[in-house]
């Protein structure tokens, strides 16, 4: 059986800890930055944490067991 492939939009998009939690960036970052506050430009750059409930679908995405 060939290996697994990893999924270059995971791979692109998160990081995984040395705990083994998964690290994301959050949304809503990129554009259309004047009509949102400081403090919410502020909150958004710092990075999150993946929901466990998603933590399993985005480590079968990026090959890990």
């Amino acid at each position: 059986m060939p290996k697994m492939k990893t999924k270059s939009s995971a791979k692109k998009r998160f990081k995984v800890t040395g705990s083994g939690k998964i690290k994301r960036k959050h949304a809503f970052k990129s554009h259309i930055l004047t009509k949102k506050t400081k403090k919410q430009k502020r909150n958004l750059t710092h990075a999150g944490l993946v929901h466990k409930s998603d933590e399993a679908n985005i480590k079968q995405q990026l090959c890990m067991k």
